[in-house]
């Protein structure tokens, strides 16, 4: 038997209260599935509080953890840092007194908490890391990458080629230099 699933909250009990209560829920080691195949290299570490409002819940949240990614560079693994904020409007898909379903189609991309008014933090959570992946990952902000020639990363032990390949339409480009920055294009 599984227990319940990550960044799920049942909210019943903060729904009987009078607007503008709160919930405070500390997050320490949470695990969710993330989309776009990213993988946590870190389980979520965070803080998560929802507010109730005479329309629905205002949920506030911050999580750190880190992703699998790679080098854009030199494609080492590397493990990513990842800092996400929330700040996400969820409203109730059934009646609160009633349990009558309600009509959602007029906010179809608002959050909404189920039919037993729990609110799956997960989700937003999944999504706002997929935002916060950086598009070229580094291992090192001054990370060399990769030989053209040979294909190993760039260093202190990389061997140099010999020049004797070049094409002798482009020995012209040997003494090429760029003297400041403006003209580096």
């Amino acid at each position: 038997m599984t227990g319940p699933a990550p960044l799920v909250y049942p909210l019943a009990g903060l729904l009987a209260e009078p607007p503008g209560e709160r919930r405070v829920f500390p997050v320490h080691g949470a695990v969710i599935p993330l989309p776009d195949g990213l993988r946590l290299a870190e389980p979520l570490e965070g803080r998560v509080t929802i507010a109730w409002t005479n329309r629905g819940v205002l949920v506030e949240a911050h999580f750190e953890a880190a992703i699998d990614g790679q080098c854009s560079r030199c494609l080492r693994d590397v493990e990513i840092p990842i800092g996400v904020d929330l700040d996400e409007e969820a409203l109730p898909s059934v009646e609160l007194t009633t349990g009558a379903p309600l009509d959602t189609s007029a906010e179809p991309d608002v959050a909404r908490l189920d039919d037993h008014h729990q609110l799956d933090v997960g989700e937003l959570v999944g999504q706002a890391i997929s935002l916060a992946e950086p598009i070229a990952p580094l291992c090192e902000p001054d990370c060399p990458g990769l030989c053209p020639t040979c294909g190993q990363r760039l260093g202190p032990d990389h061997e140099a080629h010999p020049d004797d390949d070049v094409d002798p339409r482009l020995e012209v480009l040997r003494g090429f230099r760029v003297d400041g920055p403006d003209e580096t294009g």
